[in-house]
């Protein structure tokens, strides 16, 4: 793989992952600007908080077809080993959006997405951990980060070895991200999933 074909993987994702889903939803269902409600990220856990359920599905959807959308399109029309630059770049977009001075969400949904594309067997197990976690603590973070953690193990255990060092690498930077929820986790004042918070400092974790 050149290093150009590279560059077009990690663009490729980046411009797909970049999209806002998460504005463009709450907007489209009257709620107003997303980065003005709880946490102001633009994940799906966030736009829940407008109480318009609809629309933090719609995110949670369509923030993870992006991250698929990246890997598959790599796959099929760039190189072997494109889809691991495509699948960083489409997190990494989410996280950092161009259009929105780089504040994006926390990236969970999207790795989900790109779980699923590079292997599906672990593109179920995640989350299917993920929801296992938050019907037994009912905290979207904490859910996450125990599914997230657990990804790379999985990778390695179908011998995805590859997958697995792109999955070790996202997992750090996505426990970065949700530094200040762990802080709170670890405090007992994390929100519980379907709490509606005007705070600044509500969690948001996709």
């Amino acid at each position: 793989m050149t290093g150009l074909s590279l560059l077009q993987a990690l663009l490729l994702g980046y411009l797909l992952g970049s999209v806002p889903f998460g504005l463009f939803f709450t907007r489209l269902s009257g709620a107003g600007d997303i980065r003005d409600i709880g946490s102001g990220n633009i994940g799906a856990t966030n736009v829940l908080r407008t109480g318009k359920k609809w629309a933090a599905a719609a995110t949670l959807l369509c923030d993870g077809a992006k991250g698929a959308a990246a890997v598959l399109i790599a796959r099929a029309a760039m190189p072997p080993g494109a889809e691991i630059f495509a699948a960083l770049g489409a997190v990494l977009g989410h996280l950092f959006p161009v259009w929105l001075r780089f504040r994006g969400g926390k990236g969970v949904a999207t790795f989900l997405g790109v779980c699923l594309a590079l292997y599906w067997p672990v593109g179920l197990l995640v989350p299917a951990i993920w929801l296992g976690a938050a019907l037994l603590w009912r905290i979207s973070s904490l859910s996450a980060l125990i599914a997230i953690a657990l990804s790379p193990m999985l990778f390695l255990l179908f011998h995805r070895d590859g997958y697995a060092a792109l999955a070790l690498l996202l997992s750090a930077l996505i426990y970065y991200m949700h530094r200040d929820n762990i802080r709170r986790l670890i405090r007992g004042e994390e929100p519980r999933i379907g709490a509606r918070s005007k705070s600044a400092n509500a969690n948001g974790t996709h």
